[in-house]
């Protein structure tokens, strides 16, 4: 999967207002899988849903699509550090993702429900309600297996 210059200069300029805010260059010093970033996982992730949305015709709205694969893992906080309010992560990221995404930026719909249930099966009643959130879904959980079996991005396939 290769994207063109082009279509990185469209993902850059949708993200603009976001993605070199003080929170998200934050997400850079946070572990996620392996040695990747939630930064670089983040960016991963609203790659490959760019690339199967357009190269698939999947019919996906674009700008919703890139602004809440970006800020899906929105949570602000290293999930491996010891700290109680971090033991239940993967039930409850989604949750406070969608509330710090919300409270910095205006959301539309979709991106909210991109965010709020991107975890889904594991929180069995957060099913994604568009197709931008189930793409985000699935490709979250691709990227995620991706990075914990190689312990590092495999972004480089952009």
């Amino acid at each position: 999967m290769k994207l063109s210059n082009a279509e990185m200069q469209e993902i850059d300029t949708i993200l603009e207002k976001y993605c070199n805010t003080k929170e998200a260059l934050s997400m850079k010093n946070f572990c996620q899988h392996g040695s990747v970033s939630t930064y670089k996982h983040v960016m991963y992730v609203t790659r490959v849903c760019y690339y199967l949305n357009k190269h698939f015709g999947l019919g996906a709205d674009v700008k919703s699509l890139v602004v809440g694969a970006f800020l899906h893992d929105f949570y602000l906080y290293d999930w491996h550090e010891k700290d109680d309010s971090h033991k239940w992560h993967g039930f409850s990221h989604a949750h406070t993702a969608l509330l710090n995404a919300d409270a910095r930026f205006a959301l539309t719909d979709k991106e909210r429900d991109i965010i709020a249930h991107h975890m889904w099966p594991l929180n069995l009643t957060k099913l994604p309600r568009c197709r931008e959130a189930l793409l985000v879904c699935l490709v979250d959980k691709y990227c995620s297996t991706v990075e914990t079996l190689t312990m590092r991005s495999a972004e480089s396939a952009f």
